[in-house]
């Protein structure tokens, strides 16, 4: 089954909200099988609508609505569709009565337009809506399903996962299973990645290669379709054992985790504890590691020493390393990533020193970093980095090299 998303209200081409139903509703249909291939947004315009609708009825067997199924005069989505596929609209009952309760369980007075949301079209299976007052609904005509839901996510989404899905599958001929998975690079460039794995990317059928670049960082998200949701993976875990034999050296986890969330867990499992000397990035490494719950049990604190009044009174930086290699030196975060595991009785010690820029600082110019590394037990070491971006991205990508650096050095 090829299904497509149209979005309805104008809220949604303004900018007013976001288009979360289309993310939510992708995924799900993915899980059971049914291939997406188109997204679409289209104003509360009817003859627009219209237009939309006539190009979705010669590409695809199921178009799903969201919004537009509400009591104002511009929730038009129902009347759109019953006078393009000429089916009435109909009361349904249970609907009606649901709507009728709620106005009197809250003590107010049902205007007449509320009526206009217990409306469906005629013959069509009806989704209830348990967290709303407008009911979906299915229809069917010959080979091609109409499924319309309301806007809101908080009605759309369990309105979807406990009646549309059902009545989806009841449609379907065969069933599907789609498997995903997202494998995340760091350290490699998108055009990169891609050139070493062109051939694979080339000739993709079954699975499928999708690569996407975000910030500093690269995912390739591999899609199966198989009947069996056992071989779909399989087929994966196949394609995914070329990908890592050549790119595998920048492979660092999958799906929705991040290069602090692996360090975490690895800190966690390992039973380690870090503390950080912060110079250039204020902070943000450790502001990203306490964003996650349980952060109390790996990180034992640190020092933003931006200065080098902070670096020398605080973290106990030697003068003699400040005045004849600088602040933006090896030795110096060296020193900071040593001293400071030792002045806050942490295993690990990590440091960032640099300039973040605009201007030079040193003689360095601007995204010239250096990240040190103390792990108890092993000789203290350091990394200088040459970014290239704006203060902000070199802040973040600073944090990304040493979450890295240390990803790397507790896997050793």
């Amino acid at each position: 089954m090829n299904a497509e998303i149209i979005a309805v209200g104008s809220e949604l081409l303004l900018g007013q909200i976001n288009n979360t139903n289309a993310r939510f509703l992708s995924a799900q249909l993915a899980s059971i099988g049914v291939n997406v291939y188109f997204h679409t947004v289209v104003g509360d315009n009817p003859g627009r609508l219209e237009k939309v609708l006539e190009v979705a009825k010669g590409r695809s067997d199921l178009i799903i609505l969201t919004g537009g199924l509400g009591p104002t005069k511009d929730d038009l989505t129902k009347e759109t569709i019953a006078r393009q596929l000429s089916v009435d609209l109909a009361i349904d009952e249970v609907a009606m009565k649901s709507i009728e309760g709620y106005f009197n369980k809250t003590n107010r007075v049902m205007t007449e337009n509320n009526r206009k949301q217990a409306l469906v079209l005629k013959g069509a299976e009806v989704l209830q809506n348990d967290h709303g007052m407008a009911p979906g609904m299915l229809f069917t005509k010959g080979d091609q399903h109409y499924m319309l839901l309301p806007g809101p996510p908080s009605e759309m989404e369990p309105m979807f996962t406990k009646y549309g899905i059902p009545a989806i599958t009841m449609k379907m001929s065969e069933q599907a299973k789609i498997v995903s998975r997202v494998l995340r690079f760091f350290g490699i460039g998108e055009a990169a990645l891609e050139t070493k794995l062109e051939d694979l990317i080339e000739s993709q059928s079954n699975p499928t290669i999708a690569p996407l670049a975000s910030e500093s960082e690269v995912t390739i998200r591999l899609t199966a379709s198989h009947a069996s949701e056992e071989t779909a993976a399989k087929l994966i875990d196949e394609l995914e054992a070329k990908i890592l034999a050549r790119v595998g050296d920048y492979f660092y986890g999958y799906d929705d985790t991040s290069l602090i969330n692996e360090v975490f867990k690895l800190l966690k499992t390992k039973g380690l504890t870090i503390a950080a000397a912060e110079s250039l990035t204020g902070g943000l490494f450790q502001e990203q590691l306490t964003s996650l719950a349980g952060a109390s049990s790996v990180l034992k604190g640190g020092v933003v020493c931006y200065t080098n009044e902070a670096k020398i009174d605080i973290v106990k930086v030697r003068k003699e390393t400040i005045s004849g290699e600088g602040a933006v030196s090896a030795a110096c975060a060296e020193e900071l990533a040593q001293n400071v595991s030792k002045l806050l009785g942490a295993d690990i010690g990590i440091s960032f020193t640099g300039v973040a820029g605009p201007d030079e600082l040193e003689g360095h110019p601007a995204g010239t970093v250096f990240v040190g590394i103390h792990i108890k037990g092993k000789p203290t070491f350091s990394k200088m980095l040459q970014l290239a971006g704006t203060r902000e991205i070199n802040r973040v990508r600073a944090v990304k090299h040493g979450c890295r650096l240390l990803i790397n050095s507790l896997k050793e």
